[in-house]
């Protein structure tokens, strides 16, 4: 008696599940959509497409991945999502460093601005903030 039909199987890789560490030690599921909710509310009324926002998210998510976390403070993400920002848009990565870093006053928002400016050359049309 002969059956006929062939079966094949399929071996996939089961990865468990990342897991964010909060500031408070609470942890929860890694999750795409709060990146990206994140960075388009720090990019809200800048020229930045969603397309390079979504690539920004592509591009932390496979890190994670290749890096091979269980757990990961929720710093690591931020620090990764401020170097992203910081090459997108400088008012973006201000505004995002301004949540994440929780300033307290203007002078810290002055002072992340100047080491931002210290840090890369000045587009000849953009213009200052504070000089």
């Amino acid at each position: 008696m002969r059956c006929n039909f062939r079966f094949t199987t399929y071996e996939i890789v089961e990865r468990e599940e990342l897991r964010v560490v909060k500031r408070n030690g609470a942890r929860e599921p890694f999750n795409r959509e709060k990146l990206m909710s994140g960075l388009t509310k720090a990019c809200e009324k800048r020229p930045v497409r969603m397309e390079q926002l979504e690539q920004v998210v592509d591009e932390i998510s496979n890190e994670l991945e290749e890096e091979g976390y269980r757990e990961i403070p929720a710093s690591v993400i931020g620090a990764k999502m401020m170097r992203q920002l910081e090459a997108i848009d400088h008012v973006a990565y201000v505004r995002y460093a301004s949540v994440y870093r929780q300033f307290e006053d203007v002078g810290e928002f002055i002072s992340e601005i100047n080491s931002l400016d210290q840090r890369r050359p000045r587009d000849p049309g953009e213009q200052e903030l504070f000089g």
